[in-house]
């Protein structure tokens, strides 16, 4: 029974990577300015270089990430929720389906170069074609699939589990940028924080960056608004530890195991 092919995981890990170009877009290429001081006493721009400064150098982040595109696509993420360090440890999961699809959802657990996905039922029967879904369905269950991050049905979804692979796209997204004019909004509060929004755009496109008041100044929230996209990054917990716990064996499905099952072995394949 073939698994779902390394295109099809890409195109599902693809969000976190637009997040990071959405938020580069507003970061200049230059060297990032002390993070000190309060937001008053900054220029927009250099709140924005100020939280760079911050995302380059976190350890470890909760990633929240939303998807409200108007296309209606079973294979993107509409939800990316996600604990990620930089020694390429995550923990979390993504749910598929924009524009009212549904794709599904996947629970994600990686560890080092190991990782672990669970996804669901919809999940498997949107990823492959005619009678193979429920075929994987069925003979999955509610295990995990387990392998190398270096496995081609795997890596994929393992890519939007690397925190240094979110900053490198911030990198290069920040090097490739026009350098737009930022303005700087009122201070408010975002979930709690304080915060100042920083905004590049119009009515019809538009980017903004909430930065908080106070230093250390962070990224809290970034969102992306135009004609049929909708974009919204949530990021907290700057440097505390991802949970450790992977799946036990009992609950694990090797992927080799999967890819060389024969369907007729599957239960309900009859």
């Amino acid at each position: 029974m073939a698994g779902p092919t390394p295109t099809r995981l890409h195109r599902a890990a693809r969000v976190p990577v637009a997040a990071a170009f959405v938020c580069a877009s507003l970061f200049s290429a230059g060297p990032a300015v002390a993070d000190d001081g309060d937001a008053k006493d900054k220029s927009a721009q250099e709140l924005a270089d100020a939280a760079k400064k911050e995302l380059l150098d976190a350890k470890s982040l909760h990633l929240t990430m939303r998807n409200g595109a108007d296309d209606r696509d079973a294979r993107t993420p509409s939800l990316v929720d996600l604990r990620l360090d930089e020694d390429g440890n995550c923990t979390g999961g993504l749910r598929m389906g924009t524009g009212g699809a549904k794709g599904g959802s996947v629970d994600l657990v990686k560890r080092g170069d190991e990782v672990w996905i669970k996804p669901d039922a919809t999940f498997w029967k949107a990823q492959l074609p005619g009678r193979s879904g429920q075929l994987a369905a069925d003979l999955i269950g509610d295990r995990y699939v387990h392998g190398s991050t270096d496995d081609p049905m795997l890596e994929g979804l393992a890519g939007t589990c690397d925190l240094d692979s979110f900053r490198e796209h911030l990198k290069d997204g920040s090097d490739r940028a026009t350098e737009g004019e930022l303005t700087k909004g009122d201070q408010k509060k975002v979930a709690g924080t304080e915060v100042v929004p920083l905004t590049s755009g119009d009515t019809k496109e538009r980017i903004t960056l909430y930065v908080t008041t106070d230093a250390p100044h962070r990224l809290v929230r970034a969102t992306e608004k135009g004609s049929g996209e909708s974009l919204s990054m949530t990021l907290t917990d700057y440097g505390r530890p991802v949970p450790k716990k992977t799946p036990s064996a009992e609950d694990t499905i090797d992927v080799s195991d999967l890819r060389n099952t024969d369907p007729s072995q599957a239960p309900h394949a009859a």
